[in-house]
């Protein structure tokens, strides 16, 4: 089956002319670019099969590369295919075949109907019209799914091999929790799986960002990080993940996905987290060792 991305880049990895920190930016449900194939199949309007987006969530952190650290980006939609799940989370009732024991059929996000290929969007509201072939499935997977984490990787690995070490910043957006006026309800969630992917001076230095412009901000409730924070975050090795969740209505409306008077705020604060990010000794901070081909440079 040949790709819906054949023409066009499904994601995008743009780089710093110089690296200049150990810090890797990660948008992966930002994508807005849906293929007609896809559209043809879904049987929502325009405006319901983006809810499931972190919409303008890469336009926020797209500063990173003018700063000098790398920045990843989905092109393709989250409702397409989720590369924040595990490769094969599907759901066995939207294929036409049957699943085998290889798949894992079975999992809390599965059963929510947001696996690695959705059968719902926000509001539970199902996607496609009609079930999906294995074919489809093995095509945006293998063709778009493993690649993407195959370049994300590569940022990691390069990070460690120049700096030491790599931190991992999971760019996400989440609907407003609570109602308005709420005094407990975050602006900002971060999740580091409850302190075990990211060295907590880490976390706590994002928090202080956050928190010092006037933001509620909360850790690991209701979102721990997911599959990249889970799978990269290895603190012992180096790799340091933290999964960023900003609230939509803070620079958007979630109704129209139009952004509002707060977006140029946002961005200019998200700038300052980058900033302050590379500014730093992040490997101090951290708590770790340099590399050994690091320390000998040094």
């Amino acid at each position: 089956m040949r790709s819906d991305y054949w023409d066009q880049p499904a994601f995008e990895t743009i780089r710093p002319r110089r690296l200049v920190a150990p810090v890797v930016f990660n948008s992966p449900h930002s994508g807005r670019v849906y293929p007609a194939r896809f559209l043809a199949m879904a049987r929502l309007d325009h405006l319901s099969i983006r809810q499931s987006e972190d919409a303008f969530v890469d336009e926020l952190f797209a500063r990173a590369p003018h700063l000098g650290a790398p920045l990843l980006r989905a092109h393709f939609p989250r409702a397409y295919l989720d590369v924040n799940r595990e490769p094969w989370e599907l759901d066995p009732t939207m294929f036409v075949e049957p699943l085998s024991d290889r798949f894992n059929t079975t999992s809390p996000r599965v059963a929510a109907g947001l696996g690695t290929l959705a059968r719902v969007v926000a509001e539970n509201k199902p996607i496609y019209r009609e079930r999906l072939t294995l074919d489809d499935a093995r095509m945006r997977i293998e063709g778009i799914y493993h690649p993407y984490h195959a370049a994300l990787q590569k940022l990691l690995s390069e990070s460690v091999a120049n700096f030491g070490l790599a931190v991992l910043i999971d760019c996400h957006s989440m609907p407003r929790l609570g109602r308005h006026g709420e005094r407990a309800t975050p602006d900002i969630v971060l999740g580091d799986r409850y302190g075990t992917t990211c060295a907590s001076p880490l976390v706590d230095l994002v928090e202080t960002v956050f928190a010092s412009a006037g933001l509620k901000v909360a850790r690991n409730r209701p979102y721990a990080g997911g599959f990249c924070t889970r799978a990269y975050g290895r603190p012992q090795h180096g790799v340091h993940a933290l999964q960023i969740e900003i609230s939509r209505h803070l620079y958007m409306n979630e109704v129209t996905l139009e952004k509002n008077a707060g977006f140029d705020s946002i961005k200019g604060l998200i700038e300052r987290l980058i900033l302050t990010l590379i500014g730093l000794d992040l490997v101090a901070l951290a708590g770790v060792n340099p590399a050994p081909e690091q320390a000998a440079a040094e």
